[in-house]
């Protein structure tokens, strides 16, 4: 369940119901002594005023931490925006920005056609984040040194940013690196095998996170990410595949002859008709021809076999299936029916049904496809 706070350059910022459960556990995983301690040494290793963690009181720890959650969903959003900007240069439209637990997602329209913008696209996160590292860097050097839990702060945001573009960058696809090197493998190979290269470097990490995050150093996190990239990688690589074998067809392809019955026919006769069509479902038209519904094999199974000679098929009609306009690509048309949980749906031109498609029309055209088609 999201929720849309805010709207930046018509984006709508969601926050995922996830992340309501997560701050305060990180605000409380921030702000304990422990924690301070190592994230000290780092904000030391970068600021030019010395921070003592031990000196903080224990209201100060909690403000901290508090302040550090909540600033990094705010640099991951910044991150987001960073990719955002970059993909609206290209005429690419950003459905929506949305913030979870395991940080942020920027939801494209459609996918970039380039290598080169694909490219640029990943690496404006990055680049994003960096410039929010930097500077609050060079706030660092401007805060007064008594205002020590704002150079606390500041200093951690610092550091986080820094982190966050670095372990962005990592080639594990589908994060910003592993985008990055589909893009750079795409210049001199297909779309789809350079999708699967990157997806297989993908699930490589995933599995050393695994390892890390279980076997070296307990991390719930950390296996989370594994999981997200390894399930992420795989339905990417899936995805362009279909993608790749359905490309240049409209639904409309897809609709081969075959039989239709009348709505006053009974199920006794089509049982026959749809194992001639070698079907699951048949078109139901009226007496003019129309097509005004569906008969599917799971509606002929509620009928008792007693009724069938006296059931006919205009009563067990499907008849507000989704309608697909026709010049639907192939693509958008399977994922609309993914979508809706449905496994068949109209066809329509110019708002009047002209056939069926269903899963299993599409399967049939993969399995043709991808006997013929070479990646």
């Amino acid at each position: 369940m999201n929720y849309t706070v805010l709207r930046v350059w018509g984006i709508p910022i969601r926050l995922n119901i996830s992340l309501f459960v997560f701050l305060p556990i990180l605000a409380w995983l921030i702000g304990s002594g422990e924690q301070l301690s190592v994230y000290a040494t780092f904000i030391n290793g970068v600021s030019p005023t010395a921070v003592d963690a031990a000196a903080l009181e224990d209201s100060d720890r909690w403000l901290i931490g508090a302040a550090a959650a909540v600033g990094l969903f705010v640099s991951v959003t910044l991150h987001e925006l960073g990719h955002a900007w970059a993909a609206m240069r290209y005429d690419i439209e950003v459905q929506s920005i949305t913030l979870w637990i395991l940080g942020g997602l920027a939801s494209l329209a459609r996918m970039p056609e380039e290598w080169s913008q694909e490219f640029w696209i990943a690496v404006a996160g990055p680049i994003t984040s960096l410039l929010v590292g930097v500077g609050c860097l060079g706030a660092l050097y401007v805060i007064p040194e008594s205002a020590t839990v704002v150079v606390f702060a500041i200093g951690l945001l610092a550091v986080m940013n820094i982190v966050l573009a670095l372990f962005n960058m990592l080639p594990a696809f589908p994060m910003d690196g592993g985008r990055v090197l589909r893009a750079l493998l795409a210049r001199n190979r297909s779309y789809v095998s350079a999708t699967r290269i990157a997806a297989r470097a993908g699930i490589a990490f995933a599995i050393v996170f695994i390892f890390l995050g279980v076997v070296v150093a307990f991390s719930p996190i950390l296996v989370l990410v594994a999981l997200f990239i390894y399930v992420a990688a795989t339905t990417e690589s899936r995805t362009v595949v279909l993608g790749e074998l359905l490309s240049g067809l409209s639904v409309a392809d897809l609709l081969a002859e075959s039989e239709s019955v009348p709505a006053d026919a009974t199920v006794e006769t089509v049982f026959d008709r749809l194992l001639r069509a070698r079907r699951t479902d048949l078109a139901v038209v009226d007496e003019t021809g129309a097509i005004v519904g569906a008969i599917t094999a799971s509606a002929l199974r509620d009928v008792r076999p007693a009724a069938y000679d006296t059931t006919t098929v205009g009563e067990l009609a499907t008849r507000d299936l989704p309608r697909i306009d026709g010049e639907t690509s192939a693509f958008d048309a399977l994922y609309e029916l993914r979508a809706g949980r449905t496994e068949v749906a109209f066809v329509e031109r110019d708002g009047s049904p002209i056939g069926l498609v269903s899963t299993d029309d599409f399967t049939a055209v993969l399995d043709l496809r991808r006997d013929t088609v070479a990646f």
